[in-house]
């Protein structure tokens, strides 16, 4: 594992210049790597690293489908059995497909909406990283956040992971973040002894 100091920008250019600058600094570009996050619930679409193919928020949309449907069709199937007589068996098969179908849409919804909502911390913005191994680099790990908060990360975050073939290669974008520095840092609601470099 490898200590990896990395900063997110809105701007590439910003990102650009990061990389340069760290390059000036004595930072090998063996030990830079640069990528994309994708706006939450687009994570599927990066290259590098793990990922996940849902929103955290979506977690148990399906199990509360098919509660949902379950419940549902039995409604439906009473509905149509009742009504059964006025509407015949086709009333009957039309009934319990509508309540299956409600009930899905109804159970899916609202576990979605007990989900807890992610606060700041937990989601990460759509931005443009640039992540250092601090282990190899051979500069302190102020003087990265230093660069980084210069060229404007927004937020710079320290992590544990694997660096190899020249990239942050489990980066998970749908973990939370230790935040350490950046512009949007001070910014952010105290949540006690916050790291800082």
């Amino acid at each position: 594992m490898s200590t990896i100091v990395a900063g997110g920008f809105q701007v590439m250019e910003e990102a650009q210049e990061a990389v340069r600058r760290l390059q000036d600094a004595g930072i090998h570009i063996d030990y830079i790597c640069t990528f994309r996050v994708n706006p939450a619930g687009e994570h599927h679409g990066l290259a590098a690293g793990g990922d996940h193919a849902s929103s955290p928020g979506a977690e148990h949309a399906q199990s509360g489908a098919v509660k949902g449907a379950a419940i549902g069709a039995a409604v439906g199937l009473a509905a149509g059995a009742a009504a059964a007589p006025f509407v015949g068996p086709a009333g009957f098969a039309a009934a319990a497909g509508v309540g299956a179908y409600t009930g899905a849409l109804v159970g899916s919804l609202n576990e979605i909406e007990q989900e807890p909502s992610p606060d700041h911390g937990d989601v990460r913005p759509a931005e443009n990283m640039v992540a250092v191994n601090a282990d190899a680099s051979g500069v302190s790990e102020e003087v990265i956040v230093h660069t980084l908060e210069q060229c404007g990360a927004q937020l710079v975050e320290r992590a544990e992971g694997t660096w190899a073939d020249d990239t942050w290669a489990d980066f998970d974008p749908t973990s939370r973040p230790q935040l350490i520095g950046g512009r949007e840092f001070a910014r952010l609601p105290d949540e006690g002894d916050r790291p800082r470099v």
